[in-house]
């Protein structure tokens, strides 16, 4: 059968029944500066100003957390052994899952959006207002996307594992076109001269850079952006 995106069968996927030292060791930097990013006005001061101890005192609380959540295997990707052994397999989603992604999706949403509304507010009134928009809807944006987790509405938060095959493609489809797009900005910030052309180039870009990327990861161009289907045999009768 042909596909109009490129896909993987999960029958051709080698299936890993442990995960090695340095696997799990490789991914725990992931779920740090995932929970690093989560008080948003903190992370923006230490973008902005380039922090202060408070930053230091955060960081070495979630290493210490994060260290001892590793070490019992419930971080994603820490695990000593893999969880999903079978894509569309329909088993309960853990608790550290569906937390850890949730944080995850905050990282990836509440950061984007408010950078691109910032660089939307300084294009439109001519003067950047970064901070008061982080103090004043950093939270809410937490509270909201929180409260999709506990629903069970985002890809990989859900109660059960049955859509892993094509949920973890909308996930580093936007880890992808997000983290990449905010580099760019942020090199964007530091490179360009402080005026309202150069916001009308960096909003540009921003955006740009996110749709492209965002078709790129639709289209399964992107590592990890291809659905996953079963690979089994069916006959019509």
């Amino acid at each position: 059968m042909a596909y109009a995106l490129k896909v993987e069968f999960a029958a051709h996927r080698k299936i890993r029944e442990r995960n090695k030292f340095w696997y799990r060791v490789a991914h725990w930097p992931i779920w740090i500066w995932v929970f690093f990013l989560a008080p948003g006005p903190l992370t923006f001061d230490l973008f902005a100003h380039g922090g202060s101890l408070r930053n230091w005192y955060w960081l070495l609380f979630v290493l210490v957390c994060t260290g001892i959540a590793g070490t019992f295997g419930q971080l994603p990707g820490v695990e000593p052994r893999p969880y999903i052994l079978f894509f569309s397999e329909d088993k309960p989603n853990p608790l550290y899952r569906r937390i850890c992604y949730t944080f995850a999706w905050n990282a990836l949403l509440n950061f984007v959006l408010l950078n691109l509304g910032g660089s939307i507010d300084a294009v439109i009134t001519g003067h950047w207002h970064m901070k008061p928009i982080y103090s004043r809807y950093y939270f809410v944006l937490l509270a909201i996307i929180i409260a999709l987790g506990l629903l069970g509405l985002l890809p990989r938060v859900g109660r059960s594992t049955k859509g892993e095959g094509m949920e973890r493609r909308y996930f580093y489809g936007a880890v992808w076109s997000i983290a990449l797009s905010q580099t760019l900005m942020l090199i964007l910030w530091k490179a360009l001269p402080k005026n309202h052309l150069t916001d009308i180039v960096k909003l540009c870009a921003f955006v740009v850079s996110l749709a492209s990327l965002g078709v790129a990861s639709l289209l399964g161009l992107l590592p990890r952006t291809r659905p996953i289907l079963p690979g089994e045999a069916m006959v019509a009768d």
